[in-house]
C-alpha cells in the first residue's frame, strides 16, 4: 500500500466547464489518493452553472471550484505535478508552460458541452453526456496500478483511455 498522493492538473482553454468537470471528478474518485486542479490557458473567469448543477445532480460538491488560469500552477510554489490531461483540443495544441516536476501527459478530449445551443434541458444534458464520459475515464484512471507501471505502458495506458 502506498500513501503517495497523485498532483493531477486538468487543462482547457476556457477553464469553465470540462475541466472543472474532471477535477471534481479526480478529487471525488481519486479518495484522497489524487489531488486534482483545473486550469485555462484562457480563463473565463467564472464556472458554467450547468457544470454546477451537473456536479450536484451527480452527488459531487461543487464549492471551491473556480476558473483560473494556468500560470498558477506554473511557478515556483505550484504543486509537483505527476499528470497534465488536456480535455480539448485547443489546449492540446497549445504551448503550455513548463510544468514543476515531470508530469506524464495525455490528452482526454472531449466536445465542449457548453458550446451546445438550444434548451436549458438541451444543455444540461450536453454536461451530463461529458460527465460521464469524463467519469469512466477517471474510474479506468484512478484503477490503473501507478506505482508498477512503467513511463512507457502509463503512457500507453492514458491514451488509451483517452481514445474511449
Amino acid at each position: 500500500m502506498h500513501d503517495r498522493v497523485y498532483e493531477v492538473l486538468v487543462l482547457c482553454t476556457g477553464n469553465s466547464a470540462r475541466s472543472i468537470l474532471a477535477e471534481a471528478l479526480l478529487n471525488h474518485r481519486g479518495a484522497g489518493r489524487i489531488r486534482a486542479y483545473s486550469a485555462g490557458s484562457h480563463p473565463t473567469g467564472r464556472v458554467n452553472p450547468f457544470a454546477i448543477a451537473t456536479l450536484r445532480r451527480f452527488g459531487l460538491p461543487a464549492e471551491g471550484l473556480r476558473s483560473k488560469s494556468w500560470d498558477e500552477f506554473a511557478g515556483p510554489a505550484a504543486p509537483r505535478l505527476d499528470f497534465v490531461f488536456t480535455v480539448c483540443d485547443n489546449a492540446a495544441g497549445e504551448v503550455c508552460p513548463l510544468w514543476p516536476g515531470r508530469p506524464v501527459t495525455a490528452h482526454w478530449g472531449v466536445p465542449d458541452p457548453a458550446a451546445v445551443e438550444g434548451t436549458d434541458e438541451q444543455k444540461l444534458q450536453a454536461f451530463e453526456d461529458t460527465f460521464r464520459t469524463l467519469a469512466r475515464r477517471v474510474e479506468r484512471f484512478v484503477g490503473l496500478p501507478l506505482v508498477s507501471l512503467d513511463p512507457a505502458e502509463l503512457s500507453r495506458r492514458l491514451r488509451e483511455i483517452g481514445e474511449s
